[in-house]
């Protein structure tokens, strides 16, 4: 099963693939696309529908997980950022079948680091004590790499709720919260 993790974003966005077999979790890549800030906003979604629509014919991924929408203190960016991941759901739809699933900043980094408010740089050493020495480009890349991991060991919790988003998990701020709520689904 391959499992391909997105960190949205209207002037990047980073991309991080994933392959389990059985309880094995293997890297598979990890990358940026970058779209150009000086386009006008409505021609660059275009631009980010037609790229993420040749990322998801090329690696046909199994599921999908996004990382949710944040707070943030300009509402102009909410609304950029809320437009280019509409985009991005739209090229997924159309182009696979794959269910799609979401989980917020603090709900991945807890299940990385077990602290849902470590840095970039925390979750990164993390990953590369799980995969190997990865040279990230961008630090996008390193958070979708984050999001499918965090997906892959969350995946059995969602099946047993029947859901395909897990927003009502994502305050969590510990791992030892995760895992205990974990548990009492098994």
């Amino acid at each position: 099963m391959i499992i391909l993790g997105i960190d949205p974003g209207s002037r990047k966005a980073g991309f991080g693939l994933i392959e389990l077999k059985g309880r094995d979790i293997n890297y598979l890549n990890s990358f940026t696309l970058k779209f150009d800030s000086k386009l006008l906003f409505f021609d660059r979604l275009k631009k980010i529908y037609e790229a993420c629509s040749e990322v998801f014919k090329e690696y046909k991924p199994d599921e999908v997980a996004f990382e949710s929408l944040v707070y943030v203190k300009n509402i102009s960016s909410l609304v950029k950022l809320s437009q280019a991941r509409g985009v991005m759901l739209s090229a997924l739809f159309n182009c696979i079948e794959s269910p799609v699933f979401e989980y917020s900043p603090n709900f991945v980094k807890a299940s990385l680091t077990n602290y849902g408010l470590s840095s970039k740089d925390s979750v990164e050493k993390s990953l590369s004590l799980i995969f190997g020495d990865i040279k990230f480009e961008t630090d996008d890349s390193s958070d979708a790499l984050a999001i499918a991991f965090c997906h892959s060991i969350s995946r059995k919790r969602v099946d047993k709720l029947g859901g395909t988003t897990m927003t009502s998990f994502g305050r969590g701020k510990t791992l030892k919260s995760f895992a205990s709520s974990y548990l009492e689904m098994k």
